[in-house]
């Protein structure tokens, strides 16, 4: 979360996967703007298990959180396996997710070229 191109949608908070394990997230971000697909990065505290990207109970609860701070819409999963990281995972989010993320200061470069 240091790059200036970043905006937060969340800060910390805590998420258990279908194991029962807990896990420290730092936070939720997406890059400033983009063309109209947005990935979402859920960074960790801590290097999680591999396969982890394809829990549903923890982003079951990832999503619970982003629905907290306002997103309305559909459920969305882990984008591209070779995307993933051992202490991030990356969402792929639909187009519905597009308005909250232009509540945060999101930019669809898309629309330059309507």
């Amino acid at each position: 979360m240091s790059n200036s191109t970043d905006i937060e949608i969340c800060g910390a908070f805590k998420a258990t996967d279908a194991n029962g394990k807990e896990h420290a997230i730092k936070g939720i971000r997406i890059y400033d703007e983009g063309y109209g697909i947005i990935d979402v990065f859920v960074d960790f505290a801590a290097n999680m298990e591999a396969g982890s990207f394809r829990d549903t109970v923890l982003i079951q609860q990832i999503l619970t959180r982003l629905r907290s701070v306002g997103y309305v819409g559909p459920d969305f999963f882990a984008t591209d396996p070779t995307l993933q990281e051992r202490k991030m995972i990356v969402l792929e989010a639909p187009e519905e997710f597009c308005q909250f993320a232009k509540t945060k200061g999101w930019k669809n470069l898309a629309e330059e070229f309507e």
